[in-house]
């Protein structure tokens, strides 16, 4: 499902290049703030963090 998503939104983006420019900006934008980064971060390496933890914990 999510690969269809994801396929759609692409689709999307290469269609109507406006678009693009503006997921671009935005994606920019929010990258260059270190909150979102830290965000991303902790989503993207919360389950490796939460195993390390648990092996710590036994």
């Amino acid at each position: 499902m999510m690969r269809v998503l994801f396929g759609l939104v692409l689709a999307l983006l290469v269609a109507v290049p406006a678009l693009f420019d503006i997921a671009l900006a935005i994606t920019t934008t929010a990258a260059s703030q270190p909150p979102v980064l830290a965000f991303a971060a902790g989503v993207i390496l919360w389950p490796r963090i939460a195993r390390r933890v648990r092996g710590w914990l036994r």
